[in-house]
């Protein structure tokens, strides 16, 4: 590794021909002031992130690929979106979307090493990747950034120029659950059984869902990220302190960042591990609790499109609903709420109309009430949804609806 300027950085970058593809990190650990620097020096490339947050350029000349869109490329014309299971990504990027560049914000050097911190996720095969092809790996060293392990750890002499920029890591905004999203979680909790270990995915009915298990002893977390909420469960006592916290990406306050940081306990591995159905069935008891934006009376639910238009994508649902069923006493939980206040819209539809990203649950929950649809013939999975998990105001039309798609609703 070879610690450049500014400047240098920027000169070598200018060098490289045609339309490069690049890769970077995502989440809260995009390296934003080597992006800057390559945005100046190249008129042309590709950007490939992952749940990319707010701060992207916004130009001609720069074209925006995903498989999971953030909040940072999410309505940007030219986004190309490539549907993939999160597990499945460094495939892509092995064989298909081969990068010439990654650029990651790391910590800085100890041992002749650096960790990827909070954001290991597609980096490592994105590296392997690039370096088969003779490509460029750019670090951002900053000493802000937690020490993490597992594969987290990179050698130096993995990477090729690296710059250093001191500057404090993103944190999401705090946004207190709803009084709809507390009601979900106390549901969800009480379908998660003693010494289960978790997977929970982004947003305040997750959030929810942890904090209604404070209470509870022996919990382990294998899970593709998590957040403040496994934090609080490691201070009320509620997790096996003899089983590694395990992850692929965190995102949270800096209070959380500070507790990963040279923490043994937690492990962060590359997403083909974390994400790897058959390494999560081997999990006991594994609780996947996942979020959808609507869920249709054949069990099938959206997580990823508002009326036909991209809004995230399958992320790591689909393995861990997979993963989970597979379990010995898993269970594969959608929890959302029955009806949409903005769209003022019903989130229980009678048939989805667009690309489904998960089947075949254990439970749906919303702040209704649970149907149990694993297990359950189809008529009684569609009943459940009507009575249990839609909104009131919704039922009389999801009945009719539903006879209408051959279901015997009463």
């Amino acid at each position: 590794m070879r610690v450049i300027s500014e400047r240098q950085l920027g000169a070598v970058l200018s060098g490289l021909p045609g339309r490069p593809r690049v890769v970077a990190g995502g989440n809260f650990a995009a390296p934003a002031r080597a992006l800057a620097i390559l945005d100046e020096a190249l008129p042309e490339y590709r950007l490939f992130m992952l749940n990319a947050q707010d701060g992207l350029p916004d130009r001609d000349g720069v074209d925006l690929e995903t498989p999971f869109v953030g909040v940072g490329m999410r309505g940007r014309d030219g986004l190309r979106y490539y549907p993939s299971r999160l597990s499945l990504v460094p495939n892509l990027l092995k064989e298909l979307l081969p990068p010439d560049v990654v650029v990651m914000q790391t910590s800085v050097p100890s041992g002749g090493t650096v960790s990827l911190g909070i954001e290991v996720n597609i980096l490592p095969a994105a590296i392997e990747a690039v370096r088969e092809r003779g490509g460029l790996v750019i670090a951002q060293l900053n000493p802000r950034m937690p020490y993490t392990y597992g594969d987290a750890v990179l050698p130096l002499d993995e990477i090729d120029y690296a710059v250093e920029s001191d500057e404090p890591l993103a944190t999401p905004v705090p946004r207190p659950p709803s009084e709809v999203a507390r009601e979900i979680g106390g549901r969800v909790a009480r379908l998660v059984p003693e010494h289960a270990t978790l997977q929970l995915g982004i947003g305040g009915v997750p959030d929810a869902v942890l904090a209604s298990l404070l209470e509870r002893k022996g919990l382990g977390v294998w899970s593709e990220m998590f957040s403040d909420g496994v934090l609080a469960l490691e201070k009320a006592g509620a997790l096996d302190t003899t089983t590694p916290i395990t992850a692929s990406f965190v995102f949270g306050s800096r209070e959380l960042y500070d507790w990963v940081d040279h923490n043994e306990r937690v492990r962060m591995l590359r997403t083909e591990k974390t994400n790897d159905p058959s390494l999560i069935a081997r999990k006991p008891r594994m609780v996947s609790v996942n979020s959808a934006l609507q869920v249709d009376l054949f069990a099938q639910a959206n997580a990823s499109r508002v009326r036909g238009v991209i809004y995230s994508g399958f992320g790591g649902q689909t393995d861990f609903v997979v993963g989970a069923l597979h379990s010995p006493g898993g269970r594969a939980v959608i929890a959302l709420p029955s009806w949409h206040p903005r769209a003022d819209v019903s989130t229980v539809i009678p048939r989805l109309a667009g690309p489904v990203t998960s089947f075949q649950h254990s439970f749906i929950v919303s702040e209704q009430g649970t149907a149990a649809v694993w297990g359950h013939d189809a008529t009684s999975q569609a009943q459940q949804l009507v009575d249990e998990v839609a909104h009131p105001s919704a039922r009389d039309e999801l009945r009719e609806a539903g006879r209408e798609l051959g279901f015997r609703l009463r």
